[in-house]
């Protein structure tokens, strides 16, 4: 079936990044500068490297998309605040691994107010820092660290003549990450595309699954769709665990063969320019829940649409991660695998075996994307342009003191939210999560000979 990829949404315009820049420098000592490195190439085996992805913080300030690069931002420097220094053209290396930019593109095409080779970088960044008085840039970032160090040490050979090295180190992270978490309305956009790409590929691996085949052919159908329309990676390693391997929650292997009566767990997201999706869906391998896969279903299904329902601006995902854990909890106790009180079985931790991990986290350039959770150790409030995951789940351990009807099931439901003025809008809502929806689109697909299991876009 022939098939148009989606339209693409606006890049960030270059305004927009410019605008970070300064946001960024509003809020840095006087007299500072800022170091941002970009992503290195990693090598892979002895004849490649693995692709690249550009570094999330140097993406922000820049949208410059090639490796062995350096931003610099110099507050109130007549002659320009951004600086970069790039890979030089070469035609020989471009003839091997592509055109480069280069200096001159840089400033052309990606707004920098100026920018040069790297084979000077290390010249021109003493004479750009002598007398800047604090160097900020991610502390915890080795080759920042190095460049750094070797600037303060060149400038201090130089102290008898005149030469001001600086005298601190400041992260920049804290700084930087708090802006990243707010997310502008173009930033909006291409984290809705992401979700709604990521919906059409788990529908799609809905449409395409059946009993026989392995996990690695769903990943397939999943990373192909991602593929299709332009979300060149996915934003993490596909999980596609069927049934006891749903109960490990960071299963890659994905190399198990689906059987009759399971169910199977995908949690994968598309990366579309670099903003991530990030869903998970639990189906059954043939179409149809049994009784006890609907019964586990139903409880996390109920805490994930009130959880859903909770996010909008003044609750903290600390509460919404305590209704969450209440009403899988109470679900437990309901079907006889947990015993007692709710907040018994809260206070003692006793649903911890069954649940393991919190239910959201900030979604953006990263998965789990930057920005405190807390503020003065207190959990902090959504507010708008917020981006948040709601993920609660059960894994139910394959033990002798199960009923045998629920063991080695593990079902995690998991959506993308942005948070509104008035509420939290779904980014992922076009894959269904209703049971009864589900086994609609999967009995859909097998009513007629479907072939490569691709759906509409």
């Amino acid at each position: 079936m022939q098939r148009d990829p989606l339209p693409r949404p606006a890049a960030i315009s270059l305004d927009e990044y410019r605008d970070r820049r300064v946001r960024l420098m509003a809020a840095l000592p006087d007299n500072a500068a800022v170091l941002i490195p970009a992503a290195t190439l990693k090598p892979r085996n002895r004849d490649g490297e693995y692709p690249f992805r550009q570094d999330s913080d140097f993406h922000y300030l820049s949208g410059f998309p090639e490796p062995d690069a350096l931003l610099l931002l110099l507050p109130g420097r007549a002659e320009g605040e951004t600086v970069l220094f790039c890979q030089p053209k070469d035609p020989l290396a471009e003839a091997w691994t592509g055109i480069r930019i280069g200096a001159e593109g840089a400033v052309v095409r990606f707004g920098v107010d100026e920018a040069h080779d790297n084979d000077v970088r290390d010249e021109l960044l003493v004479e750009l820092l002598d007398g800047r008085e604090t160097l900020c840039f991610a502390l915890d970032d080795e080759e920042a660290l190095m460049i750094a160090s070797d600037v303060r040490g060149a400038l201090k050979a130089r102290v008898r003549r005149g030469a001001k090295p600086p005298r601190s180190f400041t992260d920049i992270t804290s700084v930087l990450h708090e802006q990243r978490l707010i997310k502008s309305e173009a930033e909006l956009e291409l984290m809705r595309h992401a979700g709604y790409i990521s919906a059409l590929a788990h529908r799609r691996a809905m449409q395409a699954s059946r009993p026989g085949l392995c996990e690695y052919h769903l990943q397939a159908e999943i990373e192909h769709e991602f593929v299709w329309h332009g979300a060149r990676s996915p934003a993490y390693g596909t999980i596609v665990g069927s049934g006891v391997n749903a109960c490990v929650l960071h299963y890659v292997e994905n190399n198990d063969r689906l059987d009759e009566g399971d169910l199977v767990l995908i949690d994968a997201g598309g990366e579309f320019d670099l903003y991530a999706g990030d869903i998970t869906r639990t189906f059954p391998v043939n179409g149809r829940f049994s009784a006890a896969q609907r019964q586990l279903y139903q409880i996390v299904l109920n805490a994930q649409k009130r959880a859903v329902a909770a996010v909008g601006p003044g609750n903290t995902l600390s509460a919404i991660h305590d209704g969450v854990v209440r009403d899988l909890t109470q679900g437990l106790i309901e079907l006889g695998l947990l015993a007692g009180d709710v907040q018994a079985c809260i206070d003692d931790s006793s649903y911890r075996r069954f649940y393991l991990h919190s239910t959201s986290h900030w979604l953006g350039l990263d998965t789990h994307d930057v920005g405190d959770y807390k503020q003065d150790d207190v959990p902090r409030p959504l507010v708008p342009g917020m981006v948040v995951t709601i993920e609660p789940g059960l894994y139910i351990p394959d033990a002798d003191d199960i009923p045998a009807a629920f063991r080695g099931i593990g079902i995690r439901i998991e959506d993308d939210v942005i948070v509104t003025v008035d509420g939290g809008e779904v980014t992922t809502g076009a894959v269904p999560k209703e049971m009864d929806d589900i086994e609609a689109l999967m009995a859909a697909s097998r009513s007629s000979d479907h072939g490569e299991s691709v759906i509409d876009g």
